[in-house]
């Protein structure tokens, strides 16, 4: 029976007692998704789950078929999060499974509601070493909320539901895991609904705390986290942030929690972000995060400033409680959703009466703005003939983004820079690898934000070491008629390792250095439309003919070899070659 094709179906009244119907563990699968309203599913077609995949057609769904799984699991990974609804991959057991793992981390770095659907070798071979057989549960244990393996094809429905609950109320990636035999078979299925978990702004007390803090700063500053994003509350910090005329600065890499277009917002706080946001956070006496886990390479000293207020009383708000804390010393910890959190804590400090706006303070974040602006678009980065200055081609980009772009970017030096000209003035808009920093993020990151939202352009930034990872998922954004536009930094080089060379190791260049195709006539031969940029003057027209295309386009930018400031000046320290001493090896080798 095919309860997508058939008359009868979940709403008749033919149930069995407890409103159970009569199905295979497949459709039971099927009919689970269809509750939770999932309309694309990404990953690459395999034996493992074909029953349950020869309903997806019928059922409304589509496979969104890739050139590599982990490509899969990071355009799910674009999808849940420009919708902020669980979104769903799933592979071929053994590698196609383990090919998810890079991705489904990233994933759960960034919150993203995942289920992460892992058919396996089947139940009654299990442990005989057959083909592609391996222990599927372990390579996810520190990089999912939770796993479940379905030890009964009678449990596929109740075991599917509870993973959608889980994957949106904990944000992030859930694992299950399903014998491949288990989709076989007969039996009585009840397909709930999606269970809604409320939320709350946290203790009483707390909260009380809190607005008092606030309410007696001298000079309080708001950090708007990723929370923000997630729990949809950029109106409700908009009006906190106006009531207390506190400055806002985003945590590292949600430049899109709080508008750029905000008389009182200041930019991204970390590495390579806004000198005004820093110089701004270094006065705080009260610091309000909200919706952040104050992570390590977000707080970090950058462009020479180490901003982060030492003396500030801080107030975190985070509905994860392991984060209270975990970073940064606090003095209030609240656990709550933090859209609701600054709505009761507005409330609280209203009643305490009103309050007029602190014009000072607004002249004075308007003076460290105008600033740093003005700083960015002086700093040099020279063109030469063919090349262009990665700064000045940001820049043009900058200029060049639609409104309501959505903009993905790897990791890699010039991506990195980004974070300083990247702006936007409403949510769900900025798609980073966050503290995973893997390469190969950014396109199938914005091939999956473009078909969760087909309205709004999705771009993606991509160094030309990461492009080499992800070009082929170019084949499915033309296959699937997916018109994300990549853009390509060609500077021949791994941009972030290099610079590490430069700096530490006396210009001795190991494996960074890239000979590179030509990307934009590969584009073309794909089937894309490609667009090879030499000049300052071109990068704009390029990227709005690939918009205005309406078809995958690449766009690749010739830049010269200038690099940014390193990621890790904490991790490194001057080389020690003691060999070389004893002439054990070439000494030219180590000069």
């Amino acid at each position: 029976m095919n309860i997508m094709t058939d008359a009868k179906n979940l709403s008749t009244p033919t149930k069995p007692a407890g409103g159970k119907v009569r199905m295979t563990p497949s459709e039971a699968f099927i009919e689970t998704l269809v509750a939770h309203k999932v309309k694309d599913v990404f990953g690459i077609v395999g034996s493992a789950y074909m029953d349950a995949l020869d309903l997806f057609p019928g059922a409304g769904i589509r496979l969104v078929s890739v050139a590599h799984e982990q490509n899969a699991a990071h355009m799910a990974d674009g999808y849940g999060r420009v919708t902020n609804r669980p979104t769903v991959c799933i592979a071929q057991n053994g590698p196609g499974i383990t090919n998810f793992v890079t991705a489904v981390a990233a994933a759960y770095w960034a919150h993203t509601p995942m289920v992460v659907v892992t058919p396996e070798s089947g139940s009654l071979t299990a442990g005989h070493g057959g083909f592609q057989e391996t222990e599927q549960m372990p390579i996810f244990s520190k990089i999912t909320k939770w796993q479940v393996h379905v030890n009964s094809p009678l449990r596929m429905a109740e075991l599917m539901h509870r993973a959608f609950t889980i994957a949106q109320h904990e944000r992030g990636p859930v694992q299950v895991n399903i014998p491949r035999d288990y989709f076989y078979g007969e039996g009585d299925y009840e397909i709930l609904s999606p269970l809604v978990i409320e939320r709350a702004a946290g203790g009483s007390n707390a909260l009380d705390k809190a607005a008092k803090m606030l309410a007696d700063a001298k000079f309080p500053v708001i950090v708007a986290g990723g929370g923000i994003v997630m729990s949809d509350g950029i109106d409700e910090v908009k009006a906190l942030a106006e009531h207390l005329t506190a400055p806002v600065v985003n945590s590292y890499l949600h430049n899109d929690s709080f508008p750029a277009n905000h008389p009182l917002s200041c930019g991204p706080l970390g590495y390579q972000g806004s000198k005004a946001a820093m110089r701004t956070i270094s006065r705080a006496d009260v610091v309000l995060a909200l919706g952040t886990r104050l992570g390590p390479f977000g707080t970090l000293p950058q462009h020479g400033i180490d901003y982060w207020p030492k003396d500030a009383k801080i107030i975190q708000v985070d509905a994860d409680h392991r984060m209270l804390g975990l970073v940064k010393k606090v003095s209030l910890a609240i656990q709550g959703d933090a859209k609701l959190a600054a709505a009761e804590i507005l409330k609280r400090i209203k009643v305490r009466g009103a309050r007029k706006a602190d014009r000072s303070r607004l002249t004075e974040v308007q003076r460290e703005k105008e600033s740093w602006i003005a700083e960015l678009a002086n700093w040099p980065s020279p063109n030469k003939k063919g090349q262009i200055g990665p700064r000045r081609a940001l820049a043009q980009l900058a200029k060049a983004l639609p409104r309501n772009a959505m903009v993905s970017t790897d990791i890699g030096n010039v991506c990195s820079v980004a974070n300083s000209y990247l702006r936007f003035e409403q949510p769900l808009s900025f798609l980073a690898a966050m503290s995973w920093g893997n390469c190969g993020y950014a396109w199938p990151t914005a091939l999956g934000a473009k078909v969760a939202r087909p309205d709004r352009p999705a771009i993606a930034y991509v160094g030309d070491g990461a492009w080499g990872m992800s070009l082929a998922e170019v084949m499915t954004a033309v296959k699937e008629k997916i018109p994300a536009v990549a853009v390509v930094f060609n500077n021949g080089q791994w941009g972030a390792e290099k610079k590490n060379q430069v700096d530490y190791f006396d210009n001795r260049f190991v494996g960074t250095n890239l000979a590179n195709p030509d990307f934009s006539e590969v584009a073309r031969v794909m089937g894309a439309e490609g667009y090879r940029v030499e000049h300052e003057d071109e990068v704009a027209d390029a990227l709005k003919a690939a918009l205005k295309s309406g078809k995958p386009s690449v766009v690749e930018i010739m830049l010269t070899q200038e690099l940014g400031e390193p990621f890790r000046r904490d991790a490194f320290r001057k080389p020690r070659r003691l060999l070389a001493k004893y002439r054990r090896f070439n000494a030219k080798e180590y000069r």
